[in-house]
């Protein structure tokens, strides 16, 4: 039984998918929903109707702001929050229409911008941004919502002339979430910033050179001037998030570097670990050759190490390397005049393969993906270092998917006709992948169909590592984690040759996970969406949405993450490695277990570990028959199902079997490990109770044959040291002698010896003890005298000392008299008397 908080029992029956309806009937909307892509309709896919709506290349119109689903259903936006039916069971599904009458076309593709409130959309060649409601807006009565909405460059997207959109992104690092990216198919990538002006672009880079007018005939492709994807590269310490990777319709890739927003919040630690990487270069390349090349590539790293020394400057006091990385505000220097370089075509090294049976076809889009794996658990305690990976991902129509590798970073590169750069980038192919849609369609005659297919790429939010690839047939997962991990270990471990050659044959495990295409009808709904939800309040799972607005929900299983690959083990040291607590013997062990030494893997057929159904689930268009009508093909198409369904019942079988087997052995060894332990046991109480008196008594023994065995090791040392040296040497002979001397002085010769030291320490103490009666009874007399004098000197009482205060003011009082009558004599007499004293 299905869990009730699973996707598909909250989407199904929800009327958020149900068809757009006209104003004034019943009927739904004939639009591009609703066709099918079949032989009939197949030059719709290719060329404009009536109305000048083209109906190929990208799809995605559906996706997850946290718990609401947003869905563009023709000109219109639809609403719906997810969390509200999860919780409130009793609840109606309902949605909300964004009322925007500025949108007057239908919508091909929606973006959302990293903060959730701005929801660009694309149409043939038009761009218009929405701003999204605010959370609550479910418990809104009014079914339509009025949203704000903006034209985006109307002068070079809304005219009938302009190029078609071949791709919207919004730039992760744009001030605000606000810098918005639109390609056209003629090369111009565009920079919108909606926050500062929505008409024109701050920035446009061109992926296609203009035209010029020669003489002679060229015979050029249109597959090479029209861009149908491009994506922004990734990377740490390099110029890979300054990089913008644009694919044309023929397959060749170009790059554009450097590239930033015109109001660009990019973090600082960045910045200073660019700078750090330019100048390793610079100082590398001082210590090389001075060569034509060198000077070349001295010249480049001056124009470099001139970039990121403006942005340097921009960076705000207090962001010094290694404070604590922030987002700053900057903006593209202008200190080089010369605008980026186009690099490329890029190399694809060794050349891809084409599939069998396909004539091969346009490419549809480009994805590149960066890995990087931690390795902090050193054996030694030392840092750990990170290896980073670059993966390059190119879809085609005919179903391949170019597996590639970015071994060689793009640089930074300006125009200059004086150091023309005539290296072209390369990317090192590891393999090209089979969706199998040839091998689907070419048994029905039906490759011609491929033509509509335009397969689109989505990686997963949680788990980078698989990737969902949606096209006109249905979904296929890819699933690099082991192709990764193995080539991450191959980096880490580069000096042991020995690792590389068996890791290099893992390749990428494909998956189908949904079919859209009928074989009796020879016709399919083209996936038009694929959303994966990143929020705790939904499960996690993956949603798919055909043409005909029919969902398919699967749920996943989050997967653990991958150990790290172990170090490798120390070389042997020569010599004896045994230690004490080894045995001596080679004898085998002392218990051998039924199980081996590996752990059991449960197989394949019967894992599952990313939730995923082992057969691709059916999601036919509308209209099909209820009652099978049996023809060739049909009859063809059930044999190899019924084939490959017979295979794994098969598998599963002998998995079963094997399953089966392997517990009858864990019981047998069950058994075994229990009749061992009671052995033990037992093993372990005789020594504990009966033979413990018997290791005592043994110990004792032991003990008292030791004590023997030292006494006899002193006397063979003794007798050794004898038998080495008899006679004394000189120096031993000179060191008994002054011994001698030194025994003498202090005893003395004889017994009444009176210049021994030992008669005279015994006079001292005599002396000693006759003297000291003396001088303490000396010590207390004079100790009594200090006591009497100190009582006859004591203070007078109050009576008498007023008494003596008295007579000392009188006498005081008759001294100034007479000292006045001798001045006044001595004034008469015409005298001088000296001061008298004070």
């Amino acid at each position: 039984m299905e869990n009730d908080d699973a996707p598909s029992v909250i989407l199904t029956g929800h009327p958020i998918f149900s068809p757009s309806k006209a104003s004034s009937g019943a009927q739904p909307i004939k639009t591009q929903w609703y066709t099918e892509l079949s032989s009939k309709t197949l030059s719709q896919f290719m060329n404009d109707n009536e109305d000048g709506a083209s109906l190929s290349g990208r799809r995605q119109v559906m996706l997850l702001r946290d718990t609401d689903l947003i869905l563009a259903a023709g000109k219109s936006v639809r609403m719906s929050s997810l969390a509200g039916t999860k919780i409130q069971r009793s609840t109606s599904k309902s949605y909300k229409t964004l009322h925007t009458p500025n949108i007057e076309f239908d919508i091909h593709q929606i973006a959302l911008n990293k903060n959730g409130k701005l929801l660009a959309v694309a149409g043939i060649s038009q761009v218009a941004v929405i701003v999204l409601p605010r959370a609550g807006y479910s418990r809104l009565v009014p079914e339509t919502i009025d949203c704000k909405s903006v034209q985006i460059g109307q002068f070079y997207h809304s005219a009938r002339s302009a190029p078609p959109v071949a791709k919207i992104e919004w730039h992760p690092w744009g001030e605000g979430d606000s810098t918005l990216m639109v390609m056209t198919v003629d090369g111009k990538l565009r920079e919108y910033d909606i926050s500062v002006d929505a008409e024109e672009p701050q920035q446009v880079l061109s992926f296609v050179p203009e035209r010029r007018n020669r003489k002679s005939f060229v015979a050029e492709d249109s597959a090479d001037r029209e861009v149908v994807s491009f994506t922004l590269g990734k990377g740490r310490a390099d110029w890979g998030p300054l990089t913008v990777y644009a694919l044309m319709r023929s397959g060749d890739i170009y790059s554009i570097c450097p590239y930033m927003p015109q109001n660009a919040s990019i973090p600082s630690v960045y910045v200073h670990s660019l700078e750090c990487f330019i100048a390793a270069k610079q100082e590398y390349l001082s210590q090389g050759a001075t060569s034509t090349t060198s000077k070349n590539l001295s010249t480049l790293y001056d124009y470099q190490h001139k970039y990121i020394s403006a942005l340097i400057k921009q960076l705000p006091p207090g962001t010094v390397f290694p404070s604590p990385s922030r987002s700053v505000l900057m903006h593209p220097p202008t200190t080089i005049k010369s605008p980026p370089a186009r690099q490329g075509p890029f190399l694809l090294q060794p050349s891809p393969r084409t599939l069998e049976g396909s004539e091969g076809g346009d490419a549809t889009d480009i994805t590149y993906l960066n890995f990087s794996q931690d390795y902090d658990r050193d054996i030694d305690g030392e840092n750990g270092m990170t290896e980073n990976l670059g993966v390059v991902l190119i879809t085609y129509q005919d179903g391949k998917v170019d597996f590639c590798l970015d071994v060689e970073k793009v640089e930074a590169r300006w125009e200059n006709k004086q150091n023309p750069n005539g290296d072209l980038p390369m990317l090192a192919v590891y393999e090209t992948i089979d969706l199998g849609l040839v091998s689907m369609l070419e048994p029905l005659s039906s490759l011609d169909l491929l033509q509509g297919n335009y397969p689109a790429c989505l990686p997963d939010p949680i788990h980078t590592d698989t990737i969902y690839v949606y096209h006109a047939f249905g979904v296929h997962a890819l699933h690099l984690r082991p192709v990764l991990h193995s080539l991450i270990a191959m980096l880490h471990n580069e000096d042991d040759a020995s690792s590389t050659s068996s890791d290099i044959s893992i390749n990428t495990a494909v998956q189908p996970i949904l079919s859209t295409f009928s074989v009796e009808r020879k016709s399919s709904n083209p996936v038009v969406a694929v959303a994966i939800p990143d929020d705790v309040y939904l499960p996690y799972s993956i949603l798919v949405l055909t043409s005909s607005m029919r969902v398919t929900t699967f749920t996943l299983n989050p997967q653990p993450d991958p150990s790290p690959p172990t170090a490798p083990k120390p070389l042997p040291v020569e010599g004896p490695t045994k230690t004490s607590l080894e045995l001596l013997d080679n004898g085998p062990p002392a218990y051998v277990s039924l199980l081996g030494t590996e752990s059991w893997k449960p197989p394949q057929i019967l894992s599952r570990p990313g939730g995923l159904p082992s057969n691709p689930r059916l999601s036919l268009p509308n209209g099909v028959h209820t009652e099978l009508v049996l023809t060739p093909d049909t009859m063809r198409y059930l044999a190899t199902t019924v084939a490959h369904i017979s295979g794994q019942i098969h598998e599963i079988q002998l998995a079963h079997r094997g399953a089966e087997g392997r517990t009858a052995l864990q019981s047998q060894e069950l058994l075994r490990l229990t009749t061992k332990c009671r052995e033990l046991i037992g093993k372990a109480e005789e020594i504990k109770n009966s033979r413990i008196k018997t290791s005592e008594a043994r110990l004792y023994r032991a003990q008292e044959e030791q004590k023997l065995l030292i006494r006899r090791l002193d006397r063979m040392l003794q007798t050794m040291m004898e038998k080495a040296s008899p006679e004394l040497s000189e120096y031993e002979t000179k060191w008994f002698e002054e011994l001698k001397r030194m025994k003498e002085d202090v005893i003395g010769t004889g017994k009444y010896d009176e210049g021994s030291l030992a008669t005279r320490t015994k006079l001292l103490e005599k002396e000693f003890a006759r003297l000291m009666p003396s001088l303490k009874a000396m010590v207390e007399k004079e100790q009594l005298r200090k006591r009497k004098t100190v009582e006859a000197t004591k203070s007078l009482g109050f009576s008498q000392a007023f008494e003596l205060g008295e007579r000392s003011n009188f006498e005081r009082a008759r001294i100034s008299e007479v000292e006045n009558d001798i001045l006044k004599l001595a004034e008469k007499l015409d005298i001088t008397l000296g001061r008298p004293a004070s």
